[in-house]
C-alpha cells in the first residue's frame, strides 16, 4: 500500500465545502433553510449511495460508467413491482437484486475473462439503456399505487430515515474498509494485484463481489429515489455515473486503484452536490456548473497525481 499522509486529501475537499458554505453564508442564507438542506440530501441520495460502492471498484483499479443505465432499468423494475402490489420490501429487494444481476455481470466479464472493467461498463451501458427505451417505447411507469410513493412514510418520517441509512452505510463501508478482511483485500487489489495474489488473496473473486454489491446498491438507490415521485421515468439517472465517479475522485480516491476513503467520497458528494444549487442561490446562472465542476475535478485529479509523484 501506498504511504500518504492521512486525510490530507479530505482536508482539502472539506476546506473547499466551508468556503462554500461561507460564500452561501454571506451572499444567500436562504440556502441554509431546512426546506433547501432536505431537497439537497434527497436530491444527493443517489449519488451518495452509489459512490459507496464505486469507491471500492476505484479502489481496485477498475470504473464502472453504466450505473446510471442500471439505475433507470432498476427505477422500472422498482416501480412495475409496485404495480404488481409487491410490499414495500419487495419494491427494494426486486430493485437491489436487478441492480445486482447487471453488476455481477459486469463483475464478471472484468474479473474472470479479463476484459477492460471501461470497455465493458460503456457497453453495458449502452446496451442497458437502450434495451429499457426498446422495451419501454419510452414511457413512464405509471398509474402507482398510493402506498408506493414514500412507502407510507410522511415527508420528514422519509427523511429521518434515509438519515439513519445513509449514516449505518458510511459506518458500515468505513468500518469494514478499516478493520475487515475483505475491506483490506480490496486496498491490496488496487495496490498490487500481482503481489494480492502471492499472499493468497482471490482477486477476481474480490473485483467481481465489488461490482457485484455496487450495482445492488443502485438498486438500493433506485427504489429509495422512485418513492419520491407519483411516475418512474424510464430514462432516469441520465449522467449519474459521471457525478458517481467525480465525487469519488474529488474526494481523494486515485484513479488507478489503492487509495481512498468513504470520509472523502462523502465529502466529494456533499462538494459536487451543493455547487448547482449554491450557484442559483447566488444567482450565477446554471451554465457554470457543469465548468465549475469540471474545473474542480481537473484539480483534485492534478493534486491526486502530484501526491503520487511524491510518493
Amino acid at each position: 500500500m501506498r504511504a500518504i499522509k492521512p486525510y490530507s486529501r479530505e482536508i482539502g475537499v472539506a476546506a473547499t465545502i466551508g468556503l462554500l458554505n461561507l460564500v452561501l453564508l454571506f451572499g444567500s442564507h436562504r440556502y441554509f433553510s431546512a426546506e433547501n438542506l432536505a431537497d439537497l440530501l434527497l436530491d444527493n441520495m443517489p449519488v451518495l449511495i452509489i459512490s459507496l460502492g464505486m469507491l471500492l471498484i476505484i479502489l481496485t483499479g477498475r470504473i464502472d460508467i453504466s450505473v446510471g443505465s442500471e439505475f433507470a432499468v432498476c427505477s422500472v423494475i422498482a416501480g412495475l413491482a409496485a404495480k404488481g402490489g409487491l410490499p414495500a420490501v419487495g419494491i427494494g429487494l426486486a430493485a437491489c437484486l436487478a441492480g445486482a444481476i447487471c453488476g455481477a455481470l459486469n463483475g464478471g466479464l472484468v474479473a474472470y475473462l479479463r476484459m477492460p472493467s471501461i470497455v465493458v461498463t460503456l457497453a453495458t451501458m449502452i446496451a442497458l439503456r437502450d434495451g429499457l427505451r426498446w422495451l419501454t417505447q419510452g414511457s413512464w411507469v405509471g398509474d402507482l399505487p398510493s402506498s408506493f410513493q414514500w412507502f407510507h412514510f410522511t415527508q420528514g418520517e422519509f427523511t429521518a430515515a434515509i438519515l439513519v441509512l445513509i449514516v449505518l452505510f458510511i459506518l458500515f463501508a468505513a468500518f469494514g474498509l478499516r478493520y475487515l478482511r475483505a475491506g483490506r483485500a480490496v486496498f491490496a487489489v488496487g495496490s498490487s494485484e500481482q503481489a494480492s495474489r502471492m499472499v493468497g488473496i482471490g482477486t477476481e473473486r474480490v473485483v467481481f463481489s465489488v461490482f457485484t454489491l455496487t450495482g445492488a446498491l443502485t438498486g438500493l438507490a433506485a427504489a429509495l429515489n422512485a418513492v419520491r415521485f407519483h411516475q418512474v421515468p424510464s430514462n432516469a439517472g441520465l449522467g449519474l455515473e459521471m457525478k458517481v465517479i467525480a465525487a469519488v475522485v474529488v474526494g481523494g480516491a486515485a484513479i488507478t486503484g489503492g487509495a481512498g476513503t468513504v470520509l472523502g467520497t462523502v465529502l466529494g458528494v456533499i462538494l459536487l452536490g451543493s455547487i448547482g444549487t449554491g450557484l442559483t442561490f447566488l444567482g450565477v446562472s446554471a451554465y457554470w456548473e457543469n465548468a465549475i465542476q469540471g474545473a474542480i475535478i481537473l484539480v483534485a485529479v492534478a493534486i491526486n497525481v502530484a501526491g503520487r509523484n511524491r510518493e
